[in-house]
């Protein structure tokens, strides 16, 4: 198709309703928008009580009141002028905002493609005072408490195509409500009322964050986060973090904010989702509530018409900041530094997962808690024990538990094992007093926060009692966990010119490979080096594993070597060990971690257990899995109508 023929015409300046009209377009996109920049005024006017009452999904009607401190009568007309605000007045004001507004175009804007009234009166006023229609309208005495009323009457009634646009009331609706959320979310010392169509939809009442974002994100959030609140330099960041456990399939519950402006910007959504990478799965979206402080000058927010992008002078150190800040947030999510939590949501159906091995593990990488501090032979979890473990209906015998304890296979004495149970260390403590209650002393220490194994459940599930009642541990999640974190503890510590520690094979692994796999090995050495293997060419069409990484020894080294040539080729050889170096660790650590149907032995799942607890973000694999469940007393006995 030929594109329309425009006629000439000369250069002329644009009357200024249309000027006006074009900028509408690009500050008032829909009611939601118009809900957005009144809010944001009336709390620049130092509200602490806002009301906001749309008709229609705020298309007939968008009414904002404040107690903030008004508008006096002889500056309304400039508050519907183009270009007039009392935020700024130089360059260097431009360059340090600290307000949400400053443009002095968004009421200008609204007018012109809407019925505006504004009414407002100021604390030393007799009365309020009133403005209808653009800045050309007069000013005339009206009623009203301090502050200021904004009325937005009939959105577009002049701009039929625009309207034309819109969705469907509900919709808009919902967008506006979200655009209150966002705010009030921001604000927990200002109050919020939310009507539409004369119904009360949502009040705030002034609180603190953590109730405001309970209230507005719910109960599965308040249950689930981590506070944080970090400082470097001039940036703070705090807020809460949602556990992993409790993840989304959607990213409807992030928020995060730059000096208390809501923004949606690429770096930082990027830092925060960087510092979950390992800790949740690819499809999977953690639900967030940030607020980033910092000196206004460090931060352009005048690079978006709606204000909702910023840009950082730094934003490199922004990035960092914020990954970290996230990421120890994170790593507090073991069973020592967390505690005994509850049963947390599941991160959705179809999720992998894997487990580690304490024991060579602790071994090969330097101890981590330092649990086996004696010579003696060494299991897949642990030290092999000269006693052999009875378990009794409620955990191991008295002289099991005095003999694991000396051989150092449990971290843990006979005495505290006994007291956990209410019961003495002696050996006239092989019976528990009682199997429900723990005693005081048991639980003021709380050493062990995952309790004691008391048997296994189909070869998946460690089953344990703490004091609080009932644990249950997938076995393969856990140990992918300490297994991952141990790889990454490895892998780290080489930079600090430690080398891998690797466990060359008393007899070669050969496989048969192609043509493409020889050459990644070939040209790879450097990288495999420092992954801790050594595949080496036979022939043409053969590899040899001669070494794999100490931590990996009891796995398949022909799956973990196809795995690691894979992602070699995929991704490079410095990138893998970069960009990719999560992702490659998790195969690792998922492939070696002990498998479904794996009987242990009751030592072998304390092992398990006293590794988790000292383990960074113990708490779920890295698929994003819970490792762990408490299930209290209090629930046990309501299964049984105990007390009632």
């Amino acid at each position: 198709m030929n594109a329309p023929i425009t006629p000439h015409r000369p250069i002329q300046a644009l009357p200024d309703q249309l000027i006006s009209q074009i900028a509408a377009g690009e500050v008032v996109e829909r009611p939601s928008a118009v809900v957005k920049e009144l809010l944001e005024n009336a709390l620049d006017s130092g509200a602490t009580q806002i009301t906001v009452r749309l008709e229609e999904g705020g298309v007939k009607r968008i009414a904002i009141t404040d107690n903030g401190r008004g508008i006096a009568a002889e500056q309304l007309p400039l508050a519907l002028a183009r270009h007039a605000t009392s935020k700024i007045a130089s360059l260097s004001d431009l360059e340090n905002v600290g307000t949400l507004g400053f443009r002095g175009e968004a009421l200008a804007s609204i007018a012109s493609v809407a019925a505006v009234t504004v009414t407002s009166r100021t604390a030393d006023a007799a009365h309020a005072w009133e403005i209808v229609g653009s800045h050309t309208g007069g000013v005339a005495p009206s009623s009203g408490a301090h502050g200021t009323t904004v009325d937005v009457l009939d959105l577009y009634f002049n701009t039929p195509a625009r309207r034309k646009f819109l969705k469907s009331e509900q919709t808009e609706f919902g967008h506006c409500a979200e655009v209150v959320r966002r705010i009030a979310l921001a604000r927990p010392d200002v109050s919020f009322s939310l009507t539409h169509n004369g119904r009360a939809i949502d009040h705030w009442n002034v609180s603190e964050m953590a109730r405001r974002s309970a209230h507005i994100l719910g109960d599965g959030f308040a249950q689930a986060r981590l506070a944080l609140d970090e400082t470097a330099g001039p940036l703070r960041l705090h807020g809460f973090a949602g556990l992993p456990t409790a993840s989304k399939a959607r990213a409807d519950g992030q928020f995060f904010y730059v000096n208390g402006r809501y923004v949606r910007d690429k770096l930082l959504v990027h830092a925060v989702r960087a510092a979950y990478q390992d800790v949740l799965h690819g499809d999977r979206f953690p639900s967030y509530v940030l607020a980033l402080d910092l000196d206004p000058s460090l931060v352009d927010v005048n690079v978006h018409p709606s204000k909702i992008e910023v840009r950082f002078r730094d934003g490199r150190a922004v990035h960092q900041f914020v990954f970290h800040a996230v990421q120890r947030a994170l790593a507090q999510t073991s069973a020592t530094a967390f505690g005994s939590v509850q049963s947390p949501q599941p991160a959705g159906a179809g999720l992998g997962g894997g487990a580690a091995e304490p024991g060579a593990a602790d071994q090969a990488a330097g101890g981590g808690a330092g649990m086996w501090r004696r010579e003696q032979t060494q299991t897949s979890f642990g030290p092999q024990f000269s006693a052999t473990f009875s378990p009794s209906p409620f955990g191991p015998s008295a002289r099991a538990l005095h003999d694991a304890a000396a051989g150092g296979g449990v971290a843990q004495s006979s005495s505290s094992y006994g007291a956990l149970f209410g019961a003495g260390a002696g050996p006239a403590a092989a019976q528990p007093a009682t199997p429900y209650t723990a005693s005081a002393a048991a639980m003021a220490q709380d050493e062990h926060p995952l309790g004691f194994a008391l048997a296994q459940l189909h070869g998946i599930y460690i089953l344990a009692q703490n004091t609080k009642g009932l644990v249950l541990v997938d076995m393969h999640a856990a140990h992918e966990r300490i297994l991952y974190e141990q790889l990454k503890t490895a892998l780290e510590a080489q930079v600090c010119g430690q080398d891998m520690q690797v466990q060359a094979l008393l007899i070669p692994i050969t496989f048969y490979a192609d043509a493409i796999e020889v050459a990644t090995a070939n040209d790879n050495q450097e990288t495999l080096k420092a992954l801790g293997f050594d595949i080496a060419a036979l022939s043409p069409t053969t590899l040899a594993v001669r070494s794999v990484p100490t931590l990996l020894k009891n796995a398949d080294a022909q799956t973990l070597a196809r795995d690691v040539l894979r992602d070699v080729r995929e991704y490079g050889g410095s990138r893998v060990l970069i960009e990719r170096q999560n992702e490659l660790l998790g195969t690792l650590a998922c492939h070696t971690a002990v498998r479904a149907n794996r009987i242990l032995s009751v030592q072998e799942m304390n092992a398990l257990l006293r590794q988790m607890e000292h383990t960074e973000r113990a708490d779920q694999c890295n698929h994003g899995r819970p490792t762990w469940v408490q299930v209290d007393i209090g629930a046990l006995d309501k299964l049984f109508l105990r007390g009632q």
